[in-house]
């Protein structure tokens, strides 16, 4: 009877945190730049003293981040840029360490400073700061260019460049949502050089991965999934008692 609740105990709980991982991706599908969490399921030994061969339970995994591109959408707006192929917009985190990102709504803060999600945005020589008051114009390999208030076509002048990267393998999702290069042997994840080849598409934006109908149907599945699983420690209660009442009349 046991081997039947280890199972079910063990896929319930897995299940709830896959669905955990589902209901993340769907809440992010008009997320600017998302790319989807992966979820697995595999089996595993049960550990400990009293571990049995016929013993196996479920795990949840995360193996990865889906790394397809969104699609392309226009919006017109000058400081909106999509990343164009396999390249990653360079920010600031917040323990100040450079992470990456394809989301390319870019903000520019009374004091000039150009961010994303908050985050400072990283140019060539560090943040990059734009003059106060200025239209500032993206081209196509990333350059800044600003023009004062007041001031003509004559007046354009560039004002840094985008860090552009190409990571030569996966990155990887942190808890922060922004993604970095494996760790090293020493714990601590590189950063990349910039790609000069690398591009953006001006006044446009990449969307989410995520597709809501693919999301909806994988939510319902885990679901059922669970309900399922629910049924079958109910099930083993239910034999349990009608074994514990016959034990007690053959007493």
């Amino acid at each position: 009877m046991d081997r039947i609740l280890y199972t079910a105990m063990s896929g319930a709980k897995q299940t709830m945190d896959q669905q955990a991982v589902v209901s993340h991706n769907l809440a992010n599908v008009s997320t600017s730049g998302f790319r989807a969490q992966l979820h697995a399921m595999r089996a595993v030994p049960v550990q400990g003293d009293g571990a049995l061969a016929t013993r196996v339970s479920v795990a949840a995994t995360t193996p990865g981040s889906d790394f397809s591109p969104g699609p392309i959408n226009r919006t017109g707006r000058e400081l909106d840029v999509a990343l164009m192929g396999d390249a990653w917009l360079a920010i600031q985190a917040a323990d100040g360490s450079e992470a990456y990102t394809r989301r390319g709504d870019l903000e520019v803060g009374p004091d000039g400073l150009v961010t994303v999600l908050g985050r400072p945005v990283i140019g060539e020589g560090g943040p990059l700061i734009v003059p106060l008051g200025s239209s500032v114009t993206i081209g196509a390999d990333g350059t800044l260019s600003a023009i004062g208030e007041g001031e003509g076509p004559e007046a354009l002048v560039d004002v840094g460049r985008l860090k552009l990267v190409t990571p030569p393998q996966a990155l990887q999702r942190g808890d922060d949502g922004l993604f970095r290069m494996p760790l090293n042997d020493e714990g601590e994840a590189q950063a990349l050089a910039a790609d000069d080849d690398a591009g953006v598409v001006s006044g446009a934006l990449e969307g989410s991965n995520v597709s809501a109908v693919e999301a909806m149907v994988a939510m319902i599945d885990v679901a059922r999934r669970y309900e399922m699983q629910m049924k079958v420690i109910s099930t083993a209660d239910e034999n349990a008692q009608r074994a514990n009442n016959l034990l007690s009349l053959q007493g």
